[in-house]
């Protein structure tokens, strides 16, 4: 049978091999042959998947297992095959296959394998006591840092496919010598620059610039690391799955996954009685289509079999449960589950989430997010608030909607603006509505103001105000799968349709945006981008007036490292320095980050003080 789908997954180490056997002239030519082979149908026949390059000439890839692992499996019918600049071009429009995973991990026919373990946790146990890392590993980290130089020095518009297969290439060094954290994010970049060079509509460039700066923080740290750092720093290869006992769990809500590995699907979070969160993930190779399509697949566990959306509103009994440090549920042979009622957001236990105070939730989650991966709890970056929408933003970065929690201004962004899901037209509607009440959830966005990118919704306890009028009986919307109508918004003068007026972002009540923005830039278009005179002049005084000393001078040394170049005995310039370059901007993106996790603290805390001074004055008031 022949059918017509995408490529198969490609394993690094083999488009490192094909693109490194180029000679200098193909690989000029690589980048063009790679978006032309990308735009061409593709026709499958089994594991092996065919390109016609002409009427005469077939390029074949064989998935054995459902990826291509060894060089010999691209084969190419044209006269200069294999040297020619098809095969590396079809391993360069191919997803990157992920590593193999354990025996909990394995898919079958009805239940395929969950989320790709994740390299960056560590089971819950002390790490060994290791004194350094082994010449192998150092020489694998210098490899990893100089691949996430070239890919910084050079930006996006730069990093092509050579410059992605010295990624994958090192990504695959590293792996063999036992660093899978540092290689993940490796191979996290290559995908991240695949979708920002398709013009992919869920790429941010914010992720990119988190990947770059966990790929080039690891590589950077494991020379100096030892002891438990040092195994935080390496990761792990497999995900532990430890016994868990019996659980009584609450659906919480779905939401889809679109990851930069070419991996799709859903989770679903659940929780139990006690507030402990766990996730339920069906993810596998694939794209939008299979994330919009995942909530409907079904989940087995036990005996107990129902579908993604089912099972966010619903329950399961589970006994011999096994479970991942970071909060995945596992599917082994011996885990028993029957399915149960469920509960309201409103009804315990899941009214618990709600009543903690946001400052408190928003401190929770930051105090996490500086944690090491291993350490941190499920979930910990999700937050639960009552809001009562206001007002649409005008804001770079895509929609936001401006809403108040308890006195504190919070501003709701798309989790994914991928027009396949749902995000995007929901949060619209959403914002056609000022004064409307909701309860959300949503994952912080570290930043000078409170900003969440929100997941779900629904109708908030009591009657007072404006609510959704939902047919669900649960009263809630994935906001990625379920789609909102008009009917569902209240029909009252305060909330009637029609096209709102764009209020302008307000000011940043630190100059932080300036060091963001330049570090930013410096991944989005490369060193050059830097290099011109005067370029930060403005801005540094603005920095040291806001009291940012620090920051103004990591500014002036990033813009000082994207324009010194040496000149040789005839006065010719030097390549610039990428080593040099990169450690300015490693040092100003991770001094970037710790700024805006304290503003975003800061400006959640004096919301909570504001609202509670508010509060004593009216009780005072006669």
């Amino acid at each position: 049978m022949t059918d017509t789908q995408a490529l198969p997954p490609v394993a690094p180490e083999v488009t490192a091999r094909l693109v490194a056997g180029l000679s200098p002239r193909l690989r000029k030519r690589l980048d063009a042959a790679t978006a032309k082979l990308a735009a061409r149908p593709v026709s499958r026949d089994g594991d092996v998947y065919r390109i016609a390059l002409d009427d005469e000439t077939t390029l074949e890839l064989r998935a054995t297992g459902g990826s291509v692992t060894d060089v010999d499996a691209i084969h190419c019918g044209c006269l200069l095959a294999p040297g020619c600049v098809h095969r590396p071009a079809a391993a360069g429009a191919a997803p990157v296959a992920a590593e193999a995973t354990g025996p909990e991990d394995q898919a079958t026919d009805d239940h395929p394998a969950p989320e790709p373990a994740d390299p960056r946790a560590a089971p819950p146990t002390e790490a060994p006591d290791v004194p350094a890392a082994t010449p192998q590993q150092l020489a694998a980290a210098a490899g990893l840092w100089a691949a996430g130089a070239a890919a910084l020095e050079a930006g996006v518009d730069g990093a092509g496919a050579v410059v992605q297969a010295e990624l994958l290439g090192a990504a695959h060094v590293a792996r063999l010598a036992g660093l899978p954290r540092p290689a993940a994010a490796a191979v996290g970049v290559v995908g991240r620059l695949r979708a920002a060079r398709a013009a992919d509509p869920a790429y941010r460039l914010a992720d990119l610039v988190e990947e770059l700066r966990e790929l080039l923080s690891t590589a950077h740290g494991l020379g100096r690391a030892s002891g438990p750092r040092l195994a935080e720093l390496r990761g792990l290869a497999r995900r532990p799955y430890l016994p868990g006992g019996s659980l009584r769990l609450y659906g919480l809500f779905s939401e889809p996954v679109l990851a930069a590995s070419g991996h799709a699907g859903v989770v679903t979070w659940t929780a139990d009685t006690e507030g402990r969160l766990f996730r339920v993930p069906d993810v596998a190779p694939g794209g939008a289509e299979r994330a919009a399509g995942a909530v409907e697949r079904t989940v087995r566990l036990g005996d107990a079999a129902l579908t993604h959306r089912r099972l966010a509103r619903a329950g399961l009994v589970v006994s011999g449960a096994t479970v991942s440090p970071d909060g995945r549920l596992g599917a082994g042979a011996a885990v028993r589950a029957v399915q149960a009622g469920g509960a309201g957001w409103h009804e315990p236990p899941l009214d618990r989430f709600w009543a903690e105070p946001p400052h408190r939730q928003a401190a929770r989650a930051l105090a996490a997010a500086a944690l090491p991966e291993a350490r941190r709890p499920p979930g910990s970056d999700l937050l639960f608030l009552d809001v009562t929408c206001r007002r649409p933003l005008r804001a770079t970065g895509g929609h936001v909607l401006l809403a108040d929690c308890a006195g504190v201004p919070v501003r709701l962004t798309v989790a994914d603006e991928d027009p396949a899901l749902a995000h995007r037209d929901n949060l619209r509607l959403l914002a056609a509505a000022p004064g409307l009440r909701l309860r959300v959830v949503g994952r912080l966005t570290p930043g000078p103001r409170p900003q969440l990118r929100l997941l779900a919704v629904g109708r908030p306890p009591g009657d007072e105000g404006p609510v959704l009028r939902l047919p669900d009986p649960a009263g809630r919307v994935d906001l990625g799968y379920d789609r909102l109508q008009r009917t569902d918004l209240p029909t009252s003068d305060a909330t009637a349709p029609g096209p709102p007026a764009l209020a302008d972002d307000e000011a940043v009540p630190a100059p932080i945006h300036l060091l963001r923005r330049r570090a930013d830039r410096a991944v989005a278009a490369g060193r050059r981008a830097l290099a011109l005179p005067g370029t930060a002049a403005d801005d540094l005084p603005r920095l040291r007036r806001a009291g940012l000393a620090t920051g103004a001078w990591l500014l002036a040394e990033l813009h000082r490292a994207a324009a010194d170049r040496g000149r040789d005995v005839f006065g010719r310039l030097l390549p610039a320095d990428a080593d040099r370059f990169a450690r300015a901007w490693l040092a100003t993106a991770s001094y970037t980050e710790s700024v805006a996790h304290a503003l975003c603290a800061a400006a959640w805390a004096a919301g909570a003080e504001e609202a509670a001074r508010e509060d004593d004055a009216a009780e005072v008031t006669p």
